[in-house]
């Protein structure tokens, strides 16, 4: 598998928002950066939006949803 560079992403968040991020990451078994990963990958496969064919794989590898 060809190694990817990541990119660096900042938002602001109220902090109730940031507090369900760390408790679905928390639930999941993830880093920060891998559920807001997951989560957006899973909206887009949900609701139609294209994702790059490599990134959508990783997340199935890792335990996302196909």
């Amino acid at each position: 598998m060809a190694i990817t560079k990541t990119e660096v992403v900042s938002v602001r968040v109220p902090p109730d928002v940031k507090a369900a991020l760390v408790a679905a990451a928390d639930q999941e078994r993830r880093s920060l950066a891998s559920m807001v990963e997951f989560m957006v990958l899973d909206y887009c496969r949900k609701h139609g939006v294209s994702a790059p064919a490599n990134t959508a794989e990783n997340v199935v590898r890792s335990g996302g949803a196909p």
